[in-house]
């Protein structure tokens, strides 16, 4: 009897597919920054990417799901390092996160050599747009540049003829400076990159900016830095003789601490929490149930990247061993984003609206993002021709 129960059980076995018989669970890596001024953008990504698991039953493809969170630090080596542990010792299948470009460039090199499918929720280096692209790298957030490059094209809309740019030295902040000159028709009479991410006294440059008399500001500060250089501009009287236009510095995060001071000031996003798509509703509706607050896109780029990398899991039916038609799969992204339809160009980022956002007064009287208009229609990187991949 019990040697036809083992046969029995043999035959149960082979019935299975692979991944039912071992009974696998997928392993997710999430780098972000959990300590520090900025941890409150890192905390916003794992709610968000924790509430997709929510809706998915907490599961991955039908399948179990483990994640690890490691905190960078907001540190390129300390990044590293923990990318390499997650790859290394923790034998993760998927790793997903990054706040900073320069922590993700220096975080790239172990994920490609390992061929770790890496789901990047908010960094966008242009070389990882261009000449580093990968086949394992895919983005559901964007290129550092195109942000930026609507606000250039919404400042030429509003007759703008010169601009001052400010930023931080870093990898992101140079890219979101150039991100503008591109499209910006008008004249650049200034820039200033300032050291990152220890300054937070922006006098300097602002007087710079007065002396320079330009038609606007265009600024880039993420998390802490933003709130105090618009506090900051906002003191020097700068605020009603100068125009401000952001990328970044003005968002659900920021905004509370910000408050009245970031009424009429205009800056660009690929997804605002009031888009009309049904994921997006329920998105934002359980994110404000959950947690007592409004999402960021941080968080939104992060819901996305779990629905990718569920779509991937599904399509293989759990067998994480074929990864050529995993990647086949995420390519299409098909999956319900919570910015509704797009689509990824040759070397994996999205190809996307970008929407005008401005900062109104709520019926409760508190403060909230507020999609204007559509500033630029499907919108490509134009590092993409530098991508060796096609397909």
């Amino acid at each position: 009897m019990k040697r036809t129960l083992l046969t029995a059980g043999a035959i149960l076995a082979l019935a299975l597919s692979p991944a039912e018989a071992q009974n696998k669970t997928v392993k997710i890596g999430f780098v972000s920054t959990f300590s520090g001024p900025t941890a409150v953008i890192g905390n916003d990504m794992r709610n968000s990417f924790e509430l997709a698991l929510d809706h998915m039953g907490r599961k991955i493809g039908g399948l179990p799901v483990e994640v690890i969170y490691e905190d960078d630090g907001q540190k390129p080596d300390v990044g590293k390092q923990k990318t390499e542990k997650l790859i290394e010792s923790d034998k993760v299948d998927f790793i997903v996160g990054y706040i900073w470009s320069n922590v993700l460039l220096a975080s790239l090199k172990p994920v490609v050599d390992s061929k770790t499918f890496l789901v990047i929720a908010n960094a966008g280096p242009s070389q990882i747009a261009g000449e580093l692209c990968s086949p394992y790298v895919f983005s559901t957030s964007w290129q550092n540049d195109q942000t930026p490059q609507a606000v250039g094209e919404y400042m030429n809309q509003k007759g703008v003829k010169s601009v001052y740019l400010i930023g931080p030295n870093y990898a992101a902040g140079k890219d979101m400076l150039q991100g503008v000159a591109a499209t910006f028709k008008g004249k650049v009479v200034g820039q200033d990159l300032t050291k990152w991410p220890d300054q937070l006294d922006f006098s300097a440059e602002l007087s710079k900016a007065r002396a320079a008399k330009p038609d606007a500001i265009f600024v880039f500060y993420p998390g802490a830095a933003g709130v105090q250089f618009l506090n900051q501009y906002v003191q020097a009287g700068l605020k009603g003789q100068i125009p401000l236009y952001t990328a970044f510095t003005i968002d659900e995060l920021s905004l509370p601490r910000q408050k009245d001071l970031a009424l009429g000031i205009p800056g660009a996003q690929q997804w605002v929490n009031d888009l009309p798509f049904d994921q997006n509703k329920k998105f934002v509706a359980d994110f404000k149930k959950k947690y007592n607050s409004s999402p960021s896109f941080y968080g939104a780029q992060s819901y996305d990247a779990a629905q990718l990398i569920n779509s991937a899991v599904t399509a293989v039916k759990g067998d994480l061993s074929k990864k050529d038609a995993m990647r086949d799969e995420m390519r299409k992204a098909n999956f319900p984003s919570v910015r509704g339809p797009f689509k990824y160009g040759n070397n994996h980022v999205p190809i996307q609206n970008f929407y005008l956002q401005d900062v109104v007064k709520t019926a409760d009287g508190s403060l909230g993002l507020k999609t204007v208009a559509t500033i630029v229609k499907d919108s490509q990187d134009r590092h993409h021709t530098k991508c060796p991949m096609k397909w």
